[in-house]
């Protein structure tokens, strides 16, 4: 999570002054106590471990203008990383005749417009379509895909799915049309096969919402009698709504409207519509020097009183509330997650899983980020958020040259000076730090719109995130036992603490959390 300083009422830090908050916005307070219960309920309802994160509170003082650099536009990150068998790497191809399936969930009227709402400034928009682009879990129905995909991909080559999408931004129509153009076929589909829970959605919106827990997949018709049958063992719903077609052209039919003439049916237009090339977008754009002060005077500051605000600021102090309302253990694949030592503190470096029961092989992830450090040079920020994952993956027995990385990519891209700053710190990472370094980048997300603007009486108020780069590495492992922690050992003899200076002798504190406390 990235947030804005979190005002925890009758808590109030000496770094955290009063200010005007945006209105109809959750606080980061609120966002801190009821957001990670909504993350965690994955860990326990659906099954799926939670072994690492990070937390970061930021905010950088408003100017004349009303302009404040911070986190009222949130971050919050969540993925994974899973193993898969050598036969399924590359996905086979649809033929004309194919059944088109969407597994899982009913339309819903939730999650309309998502996609494009996350790419828009938060405060520019109606509350109704903030409210309206909200997704909603259910973690019952993943669970019941999960099985049916599992089942599916444990048959080996007798695996009836042919093709595999998960249902996400845009919906449906996102999801079927991909699933088409990657076999480089059409499709005929009609729209009351698709599972609803609302009679009275439009064609819009059954086709563009983006109720979650579904997957659009392609079977062949011989093997949907099998596909049926482990759909009814784990009481998952589906519905088969179309099927491939040799012409590459998208066709949507309604039976409530049944018109024999093509042109008004719902959908009824070429792939090369959707997935043509367009012209690549050209930004004109000039670098800004941004005068801050984000870093503070040492001078007169009592060590006692540097200790006690650094190791209350939340990104040092102590994730337990994170990590305790989600199960670390389900499965019995987990060998390393954040808790460590016989107090269970929650200091560990890196995730460990293992592949099966029986070997002590595995995996490795780990994360990093440096966000305040982008409003002074947003390359050294990206680089060091590199840095940070690979020396917090460094703690478990990994090579160098088998680490890849996801990047998650936040700015506020209409803001002066940030689109160059972004192209600045992706140039450092892409194609100089981890090309030196052998190291790929195949994953990512990105959202560009990590700002938030609002009226506060006759002034404009305005929020705008630093260029922000998640970077979480992974890399297989060769023993999970060989996973270090920083635990001291006391019971054999004297432990010793290293210091390795990374920093070359600088002590640079320019966006350091002392700096933060203190500014």
């Amino acid at each position: 999570f990235s947030v804005s300083h979190l005002r925890i009422p009758g808590l109030q830090r000496p770094w955290e002054p009063e200010r005007a908050l945006p209105p109809r916005f959750a606080t980061a307070y609120e966002i801190m106590r009821d957001g990670p219960i909504g993350a965690a309920a994955f860990n326990n309802e659906f099954g799926r471990p939670c072994l690492g994160g990070y937390f970061r509170t930021y905010e950088h003082g408003t100017d004349e203008t009303g302009l404040l650099r911070g986190y009222d536009k949130p971050i919050m990150i969540a993925g994974g990383l899973a193993n898969l068998r050598p036969s399924h790497v590359e996905k086979r191809t649809l033929q004309p005749g194919d059944c088109v399936i969407v597994l899982g969930g009913p339309a819903m009227l939730i999650g309309l417009g998502g996609g494009a709402a996350s790419s828009v400034a938060a405060g520019t928009s109606s509350a109704e379509l903030d409210f309206a682009s909200v997704q909603r879990d259910n973690a019952e129905m993943q669970r019941r895909c999960q099985e049916v995909i599992d089942a599916c991909c444990a048959r080996g080559a007798d695996n009836p799915l042919v093709s595999i999408h998960d249902v996400g931004a845009g919906g449906l129509s996102n999801a079927i049309p991909e699933l088409l153009n990657d076999s480089n076929v059409g499709g005929e589909l009609e729209l009351q096969r698709i599972p609803s829970d609302d009679p009275h959605l439009s064609p819009m919106q059954i086709w563009c919402n983006e109720s979650q827990e579904r997957y659009v997949l392609g079977v062949r018709p011989a093997d949907l009698p099998l596909f049926e049958s482990i759909c009814a063992r784990e009481r998952c719903p589906f519905a088969v709504v179309g099927h491939a077609t040799e012409e590459r052209r998208l066709v949507l039919t309604d039976s409530r409207f049944p018109i024999p003439d093509s042109r008004h049916h719902p959908i009824d237009l070429p792939l090369e519509v959707l997935f043509g090339k367009p012209p690549r977008m050209q930004r004109d754009s000039r670098r800004i020097v941004e005068k801050l002060s984000i870093i503070a005077d040492t001078e007169g500051i009592e060590l006692h009183e540097a200790i006690e605000r650094v190791l209350r600021f939340p990104a040092v102090g102590s994730k337990s509330f994170l990590v305790t309302i989600g199960d670390r253990s389900v499965g019995g694949l987990c060998s390393r997650d954040p808790m460590v030592g016989p107090w269970q503190v929650p200091v560990a470096d890196c995730a460990v899983t293992l592949n099966d029961f029986s070997g002590q092989a595995g995996e490795a992830m780990a994360i990093g980020e440096r966000t305040p450090l982008a409003l002074l040079d947003a390359s050294a920020s990206a680089r060091m958020a590199v840095g940070e994952a690979l020396t917090n993956l460094a703690a478990a027995p990994v090579r160098l040259d088998e680490v890849r990385m996801s990047a998650n990519w936040m700015a506020a891209i209409d803001h002066p000076g940030e689109d160059v700053a972004l192209y600045d710190a992706v140039r450092a990472v892409g194609m100089e730090l981890c090309p030196a370094l052998g190291i790929s980048i195949p994953v990512g997300k990105d959202s560009m719109s990590m700002q938030v603007g609002w009226s506060q009486g006759e002034s404009k108020q305005h929020t705008v995130s630093p260029v922000s780069l998640i970077a979480t590495a992974f890399a297989c492992s060769s023993d999970a036992r060989r996973a270090l922690t920083p635990q001291l050992i006391l019971d054999q003899g004297d432990s010793e603490l290293w210091i390795i200076d990374l920093g070359a002798r600088r002590g640079r504190l320019g966006g350091s959390v002392l700096t933060q406390v203190f500014l």
